[in-house]
């Protein structure tokens, strides 16, 4: 896909519509700066936009996606070309997902990850005040315990999710 190409197509429509980027943004609910930004090539208008900027205009997305009217004998193999490219643009490895959902997942536990070592603190703190020796000695085991416990929701989360749609 390419961005500038993509973006001179946008312009090229709004100005058939005689319409200022201002306009524009108002019709489909972003800035103006938003419609110069993808205008220049800078960003690409997510999935959503490109939807509504299809509708607007009356063109296809894969119009839209390849950056000029499509006539209707190239159609096919533009369309296929536009596929193939948009997977290898917005496809991630197996590697980033899990890196990218074990992030989210600690972010989103980080009160249960937060709560589970005060408590496992204030059990070591308070068995060395009190002299409870059996307690010492397992607080070992429970911060043991914890991790794995931790590790596994962790796990069990990533591959809901990485590995979905594989």
């Amino acid at each position: 896909m390419n961005q500038i190409k993509i973006g001179k197509f946008i312009a090229q429509l709004r100005h058939e519509q005689n319409w200022t980027q201002e306009e524009l943004g108002d019709k489909i609910g972003v800035t103006n700066k938003t419609i110069s930004r993808w205008e220049n090539g800078v960003y690409l208008p997510d999935i959503e936009m490109i939807q509504l900027l299809s509708k607007i205009f009356n063109v296809s997305i894969n119009e839209i996606i390849a950056g000029e009217r499509i006539p209707e004998k190239s159609f096919k193999e533009i369309a296929d070309e536009n596929l193939i490219s948009a997977i290898k643009n917005s496809s991630f490895t197996l590697k980033e997902k899990i890196y990218y959902f074990k992030k989210k997942c600690l972010k989103e536990n980080i009160a249960l990850l937060a709560a589970n070592f005060i408590l496992l603190l204030i059990i070591f703190v308070y068995s060395l005040l009190k002299s409870i020796t059996w307690l010492i000695g397992t607080n070992p085991i429970l911060w043991l315990i914890c991790y794995i416990w931790l590790r596994n929701r962790m796990m069990i989360y990533v591959e809901r999710n990485a590995f979905k749609n594989l």
